[in-house]
């Protein structure tokens, strides 16, 4: 795997080095040295998500503002925009976000570490998300940011209104929102 910046330093983008001929593929999708090599960390990742979004579907901007979440996410079949805006209010970076088209055909994956915002847009027909997280879902403690807070900015790639969730809906503002 290669790890290569974002322009937010603490989010990384991994791309594997794929192996594949006539019969398919084989690629190495984590590698703790190499992790932590990039990272500085070596994560326990306690769970496993596996979500499938239909096109337009947008989830988030999702956070848990107690057992903050590590994330490292990935697409196995289709294409999302994949999003990390930084919550930690001490940081140089806080308020920005970054993007990434994260597919099964590039096969890249993400690196949204504790103190971020996290949420995708599905931009093929549907997508299959998966991630692990360095600690467990905990609902009391989720928080949600409006997907299109007029602070952030966020550059979605979309013509239309996203789908959402009733609880993606009802998102708070940035300015309004628990920060890290």
């Amino acid at each position: 795997m290669i790890a290569h910046q974002t322009t937010i330093p603490d989010v990384l983008v991994f791309e594997p080095k794929v192996f594949g001929d006539a019969r398919g593929f084989f690629y190495e999708s984590f590698n703790e040295n190499v992790f932590a090599e990039a990272t500085g960390l070596r994560p326990r990742f306690v769970q496993d998500n596996h979500s499938k979004s239909a096109r337009n579907v947008l989830r988030g901007l999702h956070y848990q503002i107690q057992q903050p979440q590590g994330k490292l996410v990935r697409v196995t079949q289709g294409a999302v925009f994949d999003v990390a805006v930084d919550l930690r209010s001490n940081s140089p970076t806080f308020g920005r976000w970054v993007g990434e088209i994260l597919s099964d055909e590039n096969k890249k994956m993400l690196w949204v570490p504790e103190g971020f915002a996290h949420g995708f847009v599905v931009l093929s027909d549907t997508a299959e998300f998966l991630y692990k997280t360095t600690d467990f879902y905990a609902p009391q403690h989720e928080r949600c940011i409006a997907w299109n807070d007029p602070t952030i900015k966020i550059d979605w790639p979309i013509q239309e209104m996203p789908a959402l969730s009733s609880k993606d809906s009802a998102g708070t503002s940035f300015v309004e929102a628990e920060k890290f």
